[in-house]
């Protein structure tokens, strides 16, 4: 989540389990392993994360060493899971260029940013040719104000949370091939310093002319809402039929609305904006974070040990037949609503 969402974070504020398992009851398809075999472990899941918010990655800023780390703990992740590279390797290659140097003048310098992106091919001759695009940012801010002598900003919830479960859904089609549709799996870098990376990437997808569906960011579902609330709340929920769609097809209200989404505009302020603005297609971020369940925005104490991962399994496992549906109608059912 970027920067400038700390005052209405503020404003907002002031006006795990020991079973490795959590299962889906989605139906499969021929040639594929069973749910059982297939489900999303909790033990993956708190891999990932305890090594992606480590203090050894340093936070994770673009164009660190920590960055560089995670990057290549993803592409691993990739290669052991069968997700393929979707172009030449797995990174996206851009700069940043620094805007000011000392005393306000011009600074050429720049930052070396990379996206990952991988792709899992789809089943159906036709259909294949059609994406569903899956997406986190995988950078934070670094460093943030010391706290009992930590300065190290780990970003668990923020977004690696939200990486591991694009990751973890990608891994679960390579696994069970049932997905017809193409599933694109993209983590961005440079989401902190203003969406940059996912910016780069979707002009570049557009211009390649990639038959892109749908679009889900997936931006800090690492801690759980209270009972009374749907599990999750989707951004710019009116402009389009994706969340109805996704709780249809999993039969169950898996992704509500949510005022405070729409107050403040959280539509515009995460990855799923610039796949909007290329696109034109529905492209929106799932969030489980609600701005009253979880204090530690852009603070050192963002770590892995704060994370829910039963709740995480749970979420990643309700997603995997609302998804399993959206890659295998035979037509394009979710529209805008525009």
């Amino acid at each position: 989540m970027t920067k400038t969402l700390v005052f209405l974070i503020l404003v907002s504020i002031s006006g795990c389990s020991s079973s490795n398992v959590v299962t889906t009851n989605n139906t499969t398809t021929n040639n594929t392993t069973t749910n059982k075999e297939a489900s999303i472990s909790i033990t993956s899941i708190q891999k990932s994360m305890e090594y992606l918010a480590s203090d050894a990655l340093q936070g994770r800023a673009t164009g660190s060493v920590g960055i560089e780390k995670a990057a290549v703990f993803i592409e691993d992740f990739f290669k052991e899971n069968a997700i393929k590279p979707y172009f030449e390797t797995y990174r996206d290659n851009f700069e940043i260029n620094k805007k000011e140097g000392k005393n306000g003048e011009a600074n050429k310098e720049t930052i070396k940013g990379f996206n990952i992106v991988g792709v899992v091919e789809g089943n159906d001759p036709k259909l294949k040719n059609e994406y569903i695009i899956l997406g986190g940012h995988y950078d934070h801010i670094g460093f943030a104000n010391e706290v009992n002598g930590d300065t190290i900003a780990n970003g668990a919830n923020d977004d690696a949370s939200g990486t591991i479960a694009a990751m973890e859904l990608a891994a679960y089609f390579a696994k069970t091939k049932s997905n017809k549709r193409s599933i694109l799996v993209t983590l961005y870098s440079a989401e902190e310093l203003g969406l940059k990376g996912s910016a780069h990437l979707a002009k570049r997808l557009k211009e390649s002319g990639l038959n892109a569906y749908t679009m889900i960011n997936f931006e800090m579902i690492g801690v759980p809402r209270t009972a009374d609330k749907t599990m999750a709340y989707m951004s710019g929920f009116e402009r389009s039929n994706l969340a109805v769609s996704l709780n249809q097809y999993a039969g169950e209200e898996i992704v509500g609305f949510f005022p405070k989404a729409k107050e403040f505009n959280l539509f515009m302020r995460s990855d799923n904006f610039p796949f909007y603005n290329e696109f034109h297609i529905p492209a929106h971020a799932i969030s489980t974070f609600d701005f009253t369940n979880f204090e530690y925005y852009h603070h050192v104490d963002d770590e892995a040990s704060e994370m829910d991962y039963k709740h995480m399994a749970n979420f990643m496992n309700k997603m995997i037949p609302a998804l399993e549906k959206m890659t295998n109608t035979p037509t394009k059912e979710i529209i805008l609503n525009e």
